[in-house]
């Protein structure tokens, strides 16, 4: 899959793609991270790329000119390939998303900054709209860092674990169940005992409890979009009764 990147700060970038699981996934050619800095599309000889906004007001606004030749000149005036704002004013970033974009093979990822974006640039030349939350950074860099990781873990070849991205927090629409690993006693806090079993059934049955416990009580509100079996179901009342005779009880 193909990624070109369009920022104003590709030197940003490079620490954290030629490291870990996104580096072996570039060198297996499993992913195409391109930068493109869209100074270099900038016609005086400046290289400015923003401006005063029009009306008044604080900060600087990015010119539609060099972002039109730097997108166009990359992936093309037809729109074939998505072109995806990063911005606080985007649909909110979330598994499904991740999982869509994975399905394309290439797309672009233009990282705002500044006071904005000149209008223009949101009405003709982007596809998509992205925010990976409810407050502002800096700039787009570090939002196409996370749709560039979070969008590769689903490649085919990109995580050691080939169903790694399917046991993930959400992909189950449950936060992901606790996980332990060696020394099996650690200061008195001991790995519980159904994961030395070695019964698989146990096991997952267990897991799919915790994820259900962990859910009600970090991000209830996912469970209002869950199919639960008569099973679960009988499961999470009990915890929710729990939990309201705790509540009852410190009252």
């Amino acid at each position: 899959m193909q990624f070109d990147i369009f920022t104003l700060f590709p030197e940003v970038f490079s620490p954290y793609f030629e490291t870990s699981m996104l580096k072996r996934a570039i060198q297996k050619k499993l992913i195409d991270i391109r930068l493109h800095n869209i100074r270099d599309w900038a016609q005086d000889k400046h290289h400015t790329t923003d401006d005063t906004p029009y009306g008044g007001g604080g900060g600087m606004v990015m010119k539609p000119d060099p972002v039109f030749a730097a997108v166009e000149s990359i992936l093309g005036t037809d729109k074939t390939i998505p072109c995806i704002l990063l911005t606080p004013q985007g649909r909110p970033f979330n598994h499904r998303i991740a999982q869509e974009l994975a399905g394309l093979d290439h797309i672009g990822l233009l990282c705002g900054h500044y006071e904005g974006i000149d209008e223009r640039i949101r009405e003709h030349l982007v596809t998509d709209e992205i925010s990976i939350g409810d407050y502002v950074l800096t700039g787009g860099e570090l939002p196409a860092m996370i749709v560039v990781d979070s969008v590769s873990r689903f490649l085919p070849g990109v995580l050691g674990d080939p169903q790694g991205a399917q046991d993930d927090s959400f992909a189950s629409g449950l936060l992901e169940y606790p996980h332990y690993t060696r020394p099996e006693d650690f200061r008195g806090w001991k790995v519980p005992e159904v994961l030395l079993s070695g019964n698989h059934k146990t096991i997952a049955d267990w897991r799919r409890k915790e994820a259900i416990k962990r859910t009600l009580t970090r991000r209830p509100d996912l469970l209002n979009r869950l199919d639960l079996d008569k099973k679960e179901s009988v499961y999470l009342q009990s915890l929710i009764d729990q939990i309201s005779n705790e509540e009852g009880e410190e009252r």
